[in-house]
């Protein structure tokens, strides 16, 4: 069986430089200042500048996918969606099976634009999934290419797929506000949009949950950090610990190095201290949570993994050592889940790159939807 500590000590062991290949796969970063790796692409793909921290491989034979799915777009007289205004009183007013752009749904600093799926048939008081994008991605390609909208079909629930307002198309993950709960910043966009579908739209307060992939994994690591009253379960998809990118006096979506290439080491009570302080008072459940990460990631380097471990066991009172590691049934060879606590799991994937493949069928069972 896999051992979750020797694969803490194999990886702890390799030098940063060994983690990176020849080429830089789709998606993995390719330049950047301090970047050492890769800085061609695989074939298809192109090097493309995001910033001056990172630039990425991106499709470059043929343009991003886009989804064929009606949307509707509010009228130009519509108010700016950072006041409170008249958003649909309730979801018989949204279009069945149609993505549909909602605005007016509350405190909304960074103008985040936020689009809603509603299934055919709703379940009655539904649950909420909030699902974000990667970096340089739409609300549009998430839900073109995940099946949390399809599998709401089967289940009833309802979905928000957020998109990065910034120009690199990646979540602030970075700023003051963002890590602060109501402090602004893309999370309380957010985080507005799950409280209104809460007080508008019939939701179950107990059941908002948050999935999101690489940079959407970060946003939900803030998301579960800095509204612990609003999430109730997160599913970090190839992320970071919460507040591992903080970038001080920086633009919202900055880029931080360090963090990425695995190189920010804290003690569990140090990174627990950030969740903690992100919502000082709070006194309620935090979010259960699931991490997932590849042991070949070169865009977000698998020390994060760990750093993720010492923080949620820290924050949840677990011991460091898992209770349980195997590798379950729906798993792929060479995937172990190291399970810590009834709240807490942490999932490794040997040999697999930036970013794991979804299993959102497994998604919902955790969230108890399944």
């Amino acid at each position: 069986m896999f051992s979750f500590k020797s694969a803490l000590g194999l990886v702890a062991l390799l030098p940063l430089a060994q983690l990176a290949a020849a080429q830089s796969p789709v998606w993995g970063q390719c330049g950047g200042i301090g970047w050492s790796g890769a800085t061609s692409c695989v074939s298809g793909t192109a090097c493309v500048k995001l910033n001056d921290y990172y630039s990425q491989c991106q499709p470059g034979a043929a343009p991003p996918p886009t989804t064929t799915v009606p949307v509707t777009t509010p009228p130009a007289t519509t108010p700016p969606s950072t006041s409170t205004g008249s958003a649909p009183t309730g979801l018989a007013s949204i279009p069945a099976s149609k993505l549909t752009q909602i605005s007016n749904f509350g405190p909304n600093p960074n103008n985040v634009q936020m689009f809603v799926y509603k299934p055919a048939k709703v379940a009655s008081k539904p649950a909420l999934i909030v699902a974000s994008h990667f970096c340089t991605g739409t609300a549009q390609q998430y839900f073109s290419g995940s099946k949390f909208a399809q599998l709401s079909e089967t289940y009833g629930y309802v979905v928000l797929f957020p998109s990065s307002p910034h120009s690199g198309t990646c979540w602030d993950v970075s700023s003051d506000a963002t890590l602060k709960h109501d402090g602004g910043g893309d999370s309380q966009g957010i985080a507005s949009a799950a409280r209104f579908a809460i007080s508008n739209w019939g939701v179950d307060p107990a059941r908002v949950f948050a999935v999101g992939t690489s940079s959407g994994a970060m946003m939900t690591s803030v998301l579960a950090g800095a509204y612990p009253d609003v999430f109730k379960a997160g599913i970090v998809d190839s992320g970071v610990a919460f507040g591992c990118f903080a970038v001080p006096g920086q633009p919202a979506d900055s880029w931080n190095s360090q963090c990425a290439q695995g190189q920010l080491i804290l003690t569990g009570q140090q990174w627990a201290q950030r969740v903690f302080d992100a919502y000082p008072g709070f006194t309620g459940a935090r979010p259960k949570m699931q991490v997932w990460h590849g042991t070949a990631d070169t865009t977000l380097y698998p020390q994060n993994f760990y750093e993720e471990v010492k923080q949620w066991t820290t924050v949840f009172g677990y011991p460091s050592t898992p209770i349980s590691n195997a590798s379950e049934p729906y798993l792929p060879g060479g995937y172990s889940n190291a399970t810590f606590g009834p709240n807490f799991q942490a999932i490794l994937a040997q040999g697999v790159g930036h970013t794991v493949p979804l299993f959102e069928q497994q998604y919902l069972q955790f969230f108890g939807i399944a």
